[in-house]
């Protein structure tokens, strides 16, 4: 077991807070916090805020006391450290200033986008999401993202209730909808294009706005393994309403499309970057669920 747990120097609520962390799986941390009746509203993410009263007797439980920096870099090394750009409050702020230039005074229309983009039934599908999907862009391309590509990353999940191809058939309506009037036409409906080439991501050859597009909606296939797990974890429960046999079969089936694909990644650099950890990712999910 590996629990970690800092020095209480975090002041709040009267008193001050160390952090619960494990280095070696998230699993982990909840069964300690559970079996130390920690409430699960202490969990923030990556760790349990404990307050000064409970330090010594988490550390006669078996948590290892260790320096604020120790446990920061122990937690980034493992790769459980869920870090600013993945949390929704620091992502819609970031957002706020990565709105395209071309629709610079259309602030109305940016603030819909990120309504809907933090909607409370979103886990993954939110504004994390949108944010990994634009710094992906920015990896992949070959120069500055064209602006259709960059929209349709916008409002590629602008509608989400979790069905697949009617959500990405609403938000390519909504884009030609919102955006009608505010663009040029060929502007708009390459702009609906992209949005609906993501409920299949199978662009076609030469399609470089597609395979752009695709490639950084599915650059979080290539993370590092607890960051797969966080993103997988995130998807069930915006899948919440499914039970878990159908959850099961219908995530099989989305894992061996996405390991049909080929190539999965249709970029050069997309392929550079994730095509190997993805496809290890994928079928060890795939093994995990046949299991």
């Amino acid at each position: 077991m590996a629990v970690l747990i800092d020095p209480p120097l975090w002041p709040a609520h009267g008193t001050t807070f160390a952090h619960l962390v494990s280095d070696v799986s998230l699993a982990e941390l909840h069964a300690f916090a559970e079996s130390a009746g920690l409430s699960e509203r202490a969990f923030d993410r990556d760790h349990y805020d404990v307050p000064a009263g409970r330090h010594e007797e988490l550390v006669r439980r078996g948590a290892e006391p260790v320096s604020g920096g120790e446990l920061i870099r122990r937690l980034r090394a493992s790769g459980l450290r869920v870090t600013a750009r993945e949390r929704p409050e620091h992502a819609r702020e970031t957002l706020r200033v990565r709105w395209p230039e071309p629709l610079r005074a259309a602030e109305a229309l940016r603030d819909e986008l990120l309504d809907r983009w933090s909607e409370p039934h979103r886990h993954y599908h939110d504004s994390t999401h949108l944010l990994a999907v634009l710094d992906a862009l920015v990896r992949v391309a070959d120069g500055p993202v064209p602006l259709p590509v960059e929209l349709a990353a916008w409002f590629h999940d602008a509608v989400y209730e979790g069905v697949a191809g009617a959500d990405e058939e609403a938000s390519a309506r909504l884009a030609e909808s919102l955006l009608a009037g505010r663009l040029p036409g060929e502007t708009v409906a390459e702009v609906a294009r992209l949005v609906r080439l993501t409920a299949e991501h199978r662009p076609a050859p030469g399609d470089h706005h597609g395979a752009l597009l695709c490639d950084a909606d599915l650059a979080v296939l290539g993370s590092a393994p607890p960051v797969y797990d966080r993103y997988v974890a995130r998807v069930r429960k915006d899948y919440a309403h499914v039970d878990d046999g159908r959850w099961r079969a219908g995530r099989a089936k989305v894992l061996r499309h996405l390991l049909a694909l080929d190539p999965l990644y249709r970029t050069p650099r997309g392929q550079a970057l994730w095509q190997e950890p993805a496809t290890a990712n994928l079928r060890r999910e795939l093994t995990t669920l046949l299991d």
